[in-house]
């Protein structure tokens, strides 16, 4: 007597230790819920919405380094997923997605709830399964978990149908996964190795570019070991933020469209750039061709696919970036580049990231207030917008795994349930969302999530009542003709939170308000709403405007002798 697909589900994803199940259940998997109760080593966690469930997921893998669980019904709960799959999939973040289906004897008949999710997913997954015989249920959970986590990690999605759940199954987990033509290379070529070491003794004015591929591969002592032997300064992605400790003095802080004007002009006036891990994402590259014009680009990836996708390469690496900075330190030596960093630390005092300091309540200066009082110890999730990039800009990050926020895709509604997944994962961790009022009211459900789960995140929320880089974005692009971008129906943000039991609402309405109402909320050990009131006119400063080049960005308006309203 065997047991069924949906109890071989179970056992299995208990084989590969999972903990949390994010998800919301329906017809097609009520099989698999009835014997998820059955389970004393996995808990679900019950979300509002299907996409919060994968983004929760999601958080918790970004936060662990461990694959994420997420599970959704067949029909509308399969295809509320595809947002955050497409998330995952952009970040290279690990999960396994499970879907119901309808019965194999229904598939093609548009059947209630019917959709072929394995079609709409095939190109924001690194690999999806439909399981039409349970025998083959083993062997796709276990390839599904591999595939997830290695080489380059990313989603991959499992669609059961219904009688195969219940269909009895014989067969046990396999000892080991066979998959032919799926070899990822971790080793870098040895004379790749070699040519990019000697690169690094001819250079005089080296720069290392460093994206989310160091914090996928546990390189970040490999990353600074590298930059503090060669003297090189070290400009992160987003998604590569808080690889490399941004107290360093080597540290140059965010490239790109709203990077730091002193990453921006170190790349442009580069003679060797030494990319791990990135993409050439366009927000970091601007005008592809004024991109690092003078440099030498080396690239270091696990991914073939990207090397030369966007930029042609000098010198690449396929390989896994700490094994193959561990080959390279073996071969660099200890250099000085006094005239280099001396004309780094020129600009830095030059055109440091500014904001107005005036009486007014500026978001940027709630940002750096907190991070002052948490000394960068805490997890800080973000959704997308404005207040995404000041916390980028304006929050010190020193560790990894420390800032998580949708990179690629850009997806709004992420922060919450990214938190919420990733204060299970670290309970022991003081976790922050930073929101603005569009972005948190996309899933703003989820702090029912929260105080289910007896979280004590802390949300601070910018409202402006407007979404504000779209208006950012009319205001270069559509001579100031704001369109679509007001809010006039918002909620009190703070009797919202209240409303729920045992959680905080705090507002912060004027600058002295700032630092006691954050320690406040960062000591009350709940689940608390900081509502901020800030103006919509604010703008990001710099910006790298389209068609432009790293070097050409506007900065702040006093900078440059005009005036900041």
């Amino acid at each position: 007597m065997g047991i069924t697909g949906a109890q071989a589900l179970i056992k299995y994803l208990e084989k590969e230790g999972v903990k949390y199940v994010f998800g919301y259940p329906g017809g097609a998997v009520l099989a698999l819920y009835d014997a998820l109760l059955e389970s004393k080593l996995i808990k679900h966690v019950l979300v509002r919405q299907e996409q919060a469930a994968v983004h929760a997921a999601s958080g918790y893998a970004r936060a662990t380094k461990k694959t994420g669980i997420c599970l959704a019904t067949s029909g509308p709960g399969a295809t509320n997923l595809v947002t955050g799959l497409a998330t995952a999939y952009m970040d290279s973040i690990p999960l396994v997605a499970i879907t119901g289906q309808v019965g194999t004897d229904m598939i093609g008949t548009d059947a209630f709830q019917e959709v072929d999710i394995t079609g709409i997913t095939m190109p924001i997954t690194k690999h999806n399964y439909l399981v039409k015989d349970v025998k083959d249920l083993p062997r796709i959970i276990q390839e599904a978990f591999h595939i997830a986590s290695t080489g380059r990690p990313g989603p991959v999605l499992i669609d059961i149908p219904k009688n195969v759940s219940s269909a009895l199954l014989e067969e046990d987990y396999p000892a080991s996964v066979e998959l032919r033509g799926y070899k990822p290379n971790y080793k870098g070529h040895p004379a790749q190795i070699k040519n990019l070491a000697k690169l690094i003794a001819e250079a005089q004015r080296p720069v290392i570019y460093a994206g989310g591929g160091v914090i996928s591969s546990n390189a970040t002592e490999e990353l600074r070991e590298l930059a503090e032997r060669i003297n090189a300064p070290v400009t992160t992605t987003l998604m590569g933020i808080g690889s490399f400790p941004e107290d360093h003095e080597l540290s140059l802080g965010m490239l790109g469209l709203h990077g730091t004007p002193y990453a921006n002009y170190a790349v442009t006036e580069c003679d060797l750039l030494i990319s791990i891990g990135v993409r050439f994402d366009d927000r970091v590259t601007g005008a592809i061709q004024k991109f690092a014009p003078q440099a030498k680009v080396t690239h270091i990836d696990i991914d073939p696919a990207e090397i030369g996708k966007n930029v042609t390469i000098d010198l690449p690496i396929v390989g896994d970036v700490a094994l193959v900075l561990k080959d390279l330190l073996k071969r660099v030596g200890s250099q000085e580049h006094h005239t280099w960093l001396s004309q780094i630390q020129k600009w830095k005092e030059e055109h440091p990231l500014r904001y107005a300091n005036d009486d007014q309540l500026r978001p940027q200066y709630i940002i750096e207030k907190l991070g002052e009082l948490t000394r960068g110890n805490a997890i800080v999730t973000t959704d997308v917008g404005q207040h995404q990039m000041w916390t980028a800009q304006f929050y010190k990050f020193v560790g990894p795994r420390s800032f998580l926020s949708s990179g690629g895709l850009g997806t709004m509604g992420y922060g919450l349930p990214a938190a919420v997944g990733a204060q299970l994962a670290k309970p022991e961790s003081l976790v922050i969302t930073v929101t603005g009022d569009g972005s948190f009211q996309m899933n703003m459900a989820e702090l029912g999530t929260a105080v289910e789960q007896k979280l004590p995140i802390k949300i601070i929320l910018f409202n402006n009542s407007y979404l504000s880089l779209v208006r950012q974005l009319q205001h270069y692009h559509c001579d100031q003709r704001f369109s679509g971008v007001a809010f006039t129906g918002n909620p009190d943000f703070v009797q919202l939170a209240e409303s729920y039991q045992n959680v905080a609402g705090l507002r912060i309405a004027k600058k002295e308000d700032v630092e006691p109402v954050l320690q406040e909320a960062l000591s009350n050990g709940k689940l608390t709403v900081v509502e901020c009131r800030v103006s919509e006119q604010e703008l990001v400063y710099p910006v790298v405007l389209p068609n432009k080049g790293l070097n050409e960005m506007v900065h702040f308006p006093a900078d440059e002798g005009g005036r900041y309203e």
